[in-house]
């Protein structure tokens, strides 16, 4: 057997790659500069899997952004709204097409299938597609001449791709396959001129529904791809879940098929025994977890790899991980503050390095040549299991009596509104923000200093009181219907809860790409979550206090919390979701108790959770949507529930989003504005909603006149009365006058819709 890796994080150990990016954008950093040191990023990324003992290495998944907007530009797919002349894509018009500029909207970005990741969505139009830039024969040379690396160039499979695009139909793809395979095939015999045996090619759409004639397009795709370049071995890898059609995959016209082995619900390993394994393939077997952070059950581990081994000969057996290590941190070395127990069962992507090399020895020269290394892995996991935190009665009893529990608020919807449009007297066309304001390099400052102890308790108390006594001031100045206090206090929608509740542990240096540039730090859920007093009571009734307006109170919710946290792998997710919602419902009860009278319960990554199988949404969706209600619906019938989604493609759970029950969702979408408001022309939606106006991941200042075309759109198929106007999501990464200008300017266009339509305030 021989060890392989299929990406490493991209962002350093210290998140240099972020801070270069960021550098280079704000002007700080020229461009030479800005390749030297992403450079010395991606050398240094080889360089850690090289010492590791790997016996295959990937190249090619380092990237400047993103790895599909690299394969859209290595085509030439950009945009017709971006000025692009042929030839390789310059950085400028790279970047646009990502963020946006002052003449263009940035291209829709969304979630890489079912994880935390998110990609910039290929708009193919009308583009002809040529061949720009060989990136994959750029590393693979790379890699060789600076570290001596034969690597394993990796790419982004065909069809994922264009599955993953916009502008062509089902049936169009056909068209397109027909224009990219040629170019495709031109990597592939240029790195075959090169030398290169093997190539990753990433088909992770094969692990999704797919009809039987889609399956004919890959064979068509794969079959093209092995006469061109016969000389190249391919590595068909699949991940995040089981192959449907494990029998058509494996008879590709491949050298190799990488499958998942444990996120497949035991279904990969299932086909293998019921139908074999071709004997003339390589199979990557991904036994260790690349999107969890927890030491394997590597005795587990080497049982399944002697189970393959039934089937597949030694010598054609990679151990490898389910997915990229993309998903996780760097490395856990770092971590000297964390509980002994979970420190010691922690495993980021320089410990699944040496899982995956160790399960190689251990598979070769047997257990006992690595006896204590294994030993130690499972007295690791054991003393979690056995941590106090785990084993908290209050917690179980009330998950044991979950059936006792109010699961729906009593009234309807239309008796809510009545009551709601009484006590709140809002105008038509409500105007608000999703909830954060610009985290300015004082803000973070600030926090910092607290952090350390340089500041007191009640000099950052003041210090937060100040921002958002400044806050409320400017939404006045605005003219917003409805205020929030803008979390200046809070660092991450989801750590900042997490702090606050039992069961939660926090990395000093766990870092992971959410998108772009932007990383997140996710909350490690390893114990019962328990509500363990007030967490934002304080500051939304400061806020409101100095205030006749509402002002929302802003909690972040269950499914989100699970989804972009490190989830405990002991218990199922519903489980977890339900001891969250159950903890949240206090503090949702608390601010209202406190006078809170408009409360936001987020749910920006309810999609994500989704499973890839179409078979499995409605269970997922079942408790995914009881674990909101449990945390919202004990209010009083006049308080009225907000929650907001990220992304837009929500036209195939739309009847799931109104099953939440809240009064008013609000929902990224400015990016892809009129995809989302053509679902309303077919499904009548009887609760407020808002579709964000503008795109606040990109610094341009929307103009009145586009927010009046998407207010316009939307109001072809909503009633005015039940439309509210808000930006896509929160503004914490926009710069104060950013911000300022975008929401003088969504007012004044919601002012002019209000006189266009002859609406007025009531």
């Amino acid at each position: 057997m021989k060890s392989a890796n299929l990406g490493y994080p991209r962002i350093g150990g210290n998140r240099e790659w972020k801070k270069a990016l960021e550098a280079y954008w704000s002007g700080q950093l020229e461009e030479a500069d800005l390749h030297g040191k992403l450079k010395e990023i991606r050398l240094n990324n080889l360089r850690i899997q090289q010492e590791s003992g790997l016996d295959v290495i990937p190249v090619g998944d380092f990237t400047y952004y993103d790895h599909i907007l690299d394969t859209a530009t290595m085509f030439g797919l950009v945009p017709e709204r971006f000025i692009y002349q042929g030839g390789e894509v310059d950085l400028t018009t790279y970047y646009a097409m990502a963020r946006g500029n002052r003449d263009a909207a940035a291209s829709t970005m969304t979630k890489w299938f079912n994880t935390n990741y998110h990609y910039i969505v290929p708009e193919l139009g009308s583009a002809q597609p040529q061949l720009t830039v060989n990136r994959p024969l750029a590393a693979y040379r790379e890699a060789k001449a600076e570290l001596g690396i034969e690597g394993r160039p990796v790419l982004v499979g065909l069809y994922t791709f264009l599955k993953l695009s916009k502008g062509a139909t089902d049936a169009e793809l056909s068209g397109w396959i027909d224009r990219l395979l040629p170019l495709y095939a031109q990597v592939l015999q240029e790195l075959e001129r090169e030398g290169v045996q093997w190539v990753q090619i990433d088909e992770p759409i094969l692990s999704t529904t797919l009809a039987d004639e889609e399956l004919e397009r890959v064979q068509r795709i794969y079959e093209t791809l092995r006469e061109a370049a016969p000389g190249v071995k391919l590595l068909l890898q699949t991940y995040f879940q089981s192959v449907d059609h494990y029998q058509a995959v494996v008879a590709l016209p491949v050298a190799g098929v990488g499958l998942d082995f444990v996120h497949d619900g035991g279904r990969n390993l299932q086909a293998i025994a019921e139908h074999g394994f071709p004997a003339d393939k390589v199979l990557g077997a991904g036994v260790i977890d690349g999107r969890g952070i927890w030491r394997a059950d590597l005795e587990s581990k080497l049982a399944q790899l002697e189970t393959l081994g039934r089937f597949v000969a030694a010598d054609r057996i990679l151990v490898q991980p389910s997915c990229s290590l993309l998903h996780v941190p760097v490395s856990a070395a770092g971590e000297q503050k964390l509980a002994p127990e979970l420190q010691a069962a922690l495993a980021f992507a320089g410990e699944k390095l040496a899982e995956l090399t160790l399960l190689v020895k251990a598979a070769e020269g047997g257990a006992s040549s690595v006896a204590s290394e294994l030993a130690a892995a499972k007295r690791s996991r054991e003393a979690l299991a056995a941590s106090p935190v785990r084993a908290r009665k209050d917690v179980h009893e009330r998950i044991a009596r979950l059936a006792e529990q109010p699961s729906a608020r009593v009234a309807s919807v239309e008796q809510r509104r009545s009551i709601q449009a009484e006590r709140w007297q809002l105008p038509i066309l409500p105007t608000t923000t999703i909830g954060s304001f610009p985290q300015t390099t004082e803000v973070r400052s600030a926090r910092q200093k607290w952090r350390k102890g340089e500041w007191s308790e009640e000099q950052y108390e003041a210090f937060i009181k100040d921002q958002i006594r400044t806050w409320i001031g400017i939404q006045t100045e605005l003219g917003l219907d409805v205020f929030v206090h803008g979390e200046f206090e809070r660092n991450d929608m989801v750590e900042f809860f997490g702090e606050k509740l039992a069961g939660f542990a926090f990395t000093s240096g766990g870092w992971v790409q959410s998108y772009g540039s932007r990383c997140v730090k996710p909350p490690v859920i390893y114990g019962d979550v328990a509500f363990e007093g007030p967490m934002t009571v304080a500051e939304t009734v400061y806020a409101q206090s100095l205030t006749k307006t509402p002002v929302k109170g802003m909690l972040t919710g269950p499914i989100t919390i699970l989804n972009w946290s490190f989830v405990r792998d002991d218990k199922p997710r519903e489980e977890v979701a339900n001891q969250i919602a159950l903890a949240l419902r206090e503090e949702v009860e608390a601010l209202e108790a406190a006078g809170i009278g408009m409360i936001q319960v987020d749910e920006p990554a309810l999609r994500e959770g989704l499973p890839l199988k179409r078979s499995e949404w409605d269970a997922y969706l079942e408790w995914a949507v009881k674990a909101f209600r449990l945390a919202t619906c004990t209010v009083k019938d006049e308080t009225q529930i907000h929650t907001h989604m990220c992304y837009s493609e929500f036209n195939d759970i739309i009847e799931s989003i109104s099953a939440l029950d809240a009064d008013v969702i609000s929902i990224e979408t400015s990016r892809s504005h009129g995809e989302l408001v053509s679902s309303f022309e077919a499904y009548t939606y009887d609760k407020g909603i808002g579709l964000g106006v503008f795109d606040i991941h990109s610094p341009r200042i929307p103009p009145v006149e586009e927010i009046t075309g998407m207010i316009d759109r939307a109001l072809r198929v909503l009633d005015p009365a039940q439309f509210w106007i808000n930006p896509d999501c929160g503004l914490k990464t926009r710069r104060q006058e950013e911000t300022i200008l975008a929401l003088r300017n969504m007012v004044s266009a919601t002012e002019q819709a209000r006189e266009r339509y002859a609406v007025t305030a009531r």
